[in-house]
């Protein structure tokens, strides 16, 4: 065991992790998610491909993912977090690499299903391990920051791939994919030999002050009580999951199609979502700590709604901007908070089962969102209708969040 003047004096390893954890979801999510987006222009234009099947590619992503949240659970307890973590970050590196390479829409499918399998391992993997190495008045913290690698992949993907598609041409794309292949292989090296599975690995205490309570106060009232409250949390996560993504994989198209941007354009305004949503986990945390969290959620989903009715309108070049702005701040600041929403009803030791739980429902709506908006692209000639349907279920949704009960704790 660390003395205490060894602590004053060393960082404690749990910022390694912080930053390891920054690097994972920066890969899962960041490059294997979210930049399919700024992909999706040039992939259309490079294969050919109608808004019906992006839609179904995006769309076979996030149901690869929703299948990797469900195995998860098992992965971890028979192989632990840092072999899960890597070899998610090992299986996106191939299937990138190997989108690069192919042209067929059935094997993009099949590809970018696994490439979402590897997003689900890693990331749940990684925020499941996070109660392990912070207490609770660290976990908050610690969370928003590493949500934010997510905007660093969105900053890198919206400047790097118009750029390659200009000076490339129709094989921009292509590119693309295998730089995000080199980068994926990097990272799970990095996580493989770097992360560790809990603080007693390093003879260390999880960060935070150990604070002495009664168990009643982590428990919520009843079982009834917490079957009720995971649904109702699993149901505002199903929300964000459609919401969200309809935005994050549409936007960079709509800017393109719809408004006259060109690439370049649209690719710079999606990388300020990214430079906006690296400080929306730790603002919206930070305010959630001080308001609650039920108000917290519902403040996130009005400016979501607020975004999504600015496109929808079509309000021009100056809606877009404040729409970005907007998106960017709210994007994974719901994320954040329902991770400390689950420690705040059910504790440490309950908030590791039930983040898994509400992230199925999370992957469900995710799985929903980007195909169905293609359809309706497809039948109406423009994302217009996806946006404002959008804003009716995120505003749904705040109002949703201002049911929820006090958490047992709280006075």
């Amino acid at each position: 065991m660390k003395t205490d003047s060894a602590k004053n004096i060393s960082l404690h390893y749990g910022w390694v992790i912080i930053a390891l954890g920054f690097l994972v979801i920066f890969n899962a999510l960041g490059l294997a998610r979210f930049a399919y987006g700024v992909f999706l222009p040039g992939m259309q234009t490079g294969l050919g491909l109608s808004y019906e099947r992006l839609g179904f590619i995006g769309t076979s992503n996030f149901a690869g993912y929703l299948l990797a949240v469900i195995v998860t659970p098992f992965l971890i307890r028979r192989f632990q977090h840092r072999a899960s973590i890597s070899a998610g970050l090992l299986l996106i590196s191939l299937c990138m690499f190997s989108i690069s390479r192919s042209s067929s829409f059935v094997m993009i499918l099949m590809l970018f299903t696994l490439v979402g399998v590897g997003s689900g391992f890693a990331n749940v993997s990684m925020m499941v391990l996070l109660p392990h190495w912070f207490r609770s008045q660290e976990r908050g913290k610690a969370a928003g920051i590493i949500c934010g690698g997510s905007g660093l992949g969105i900053i890198i993907s919206g400047f790097l791939i118009p750029y390659l598609n200009q000076n490339l041409g129709a094989d921009g794309w292509r590119s693309g994919w295998l730089i995000f292949s080199i980068i994926s292989l990097g990272i799970a090296t990095g996580a493989s030999l770097f992360l560790r599975n809990t603080p007693a690995e390093m003879g260390l205490e999880p960060m935070g002050e150990a604070v002495t309570v009664t168990t009643e106060q982590f428990k919520p009232r009843n079982d009834s009580g917490k079957g009720a409250l995971l649904l109702r949390l699993g149901i505002l996560y199903l929300l964000f999951g459609i919401t969200f993504m309809v935005y994050g994989t549409f936007i960079v198209a709509t800017m393109v199609k719809e408004f006259g941007f060109s690439e370049a354009k649209a690719g710079l305004y999606w990388s300020w979502v990214g430079f906006f949503s690296l400080f929306s986990g730790v603002v919206f945390g930070t305010i959630s700590d001080r308001i609650g969290r039920k108000k917290g959620l519902a403040l996130v989903f009005l400016v979501q709604a607020a975004a999504n009715i600015l496109v929808g309108f079509n309000f021009g070049t100056p809606g877009i901007v404040i729409s970005i702005m907007l998106f960017g701040l709210a994007f994974f600041a719901i994320p954040a908070i329902m991770a400390a929403t689950v420690g705040d009803y059910l504790g440490a030791s309950g908030a590791a089962n039930a983040f898994v739980v509400i992230t199925i429902f999370f992957a469900v709506g995710q799985t929903i969102g980007p195909g169905g908006a293609g359809v309706i692209a497809g039948m109406t000639g423009t994302f217009s209708t996806t946006y404002l349907l959008s804003a009716l279920l995120t505003v749904s949704a705040a109002v949703l969040a201002m049911t929820l009960p006090a958490p047992p704790e709280a006075p």
